[in-house]
């Protein structure tokens, strides 16, 4: 199977909680590309790419978040992988 692409909008206590870095941690375990950023409004959004396995364990593992993180919703939307990326990175604000 080829490459997929996923974009996630993860709510709840997700903000200085040390989410970002460590989604970016789990990503590059998992041999994804992409980004994650903070939003304004408390969220996180996060655009991963790759295998479609990896990229399966990376959202079970974004309901869940850090330890201190109290996820209470992840939408996802999946659109065809752009291959732009070449590693995950932790992004600033949008």
């Amino acid at each position: 199977m080829g490459m997929r692409r996923a974009t996630l909008r993860i709510r709840g206590k997700v903000q200085g909680v040390f989410f970002r870095e460590s989604t970016r941690i789990e990503a590059t375990r998992l041999g994804l590309t992409g980004w994650v950023r903070n939003h304004e409004d408390g969220s996180v959004e996060a655009l991963a790419e790759g295998e479609p396995a990896a990229l399966e364990e990376f959202i079970r593992w974004c309901h869940r978040g850090t330890q201190a993180a109290r996820v209470t919703d992840v939408e996802r939307s999946d659109s065809e992988p752009s291959g732009e990326f070449r590693t995950f990175i932790v992004e600033r604000m949008s």
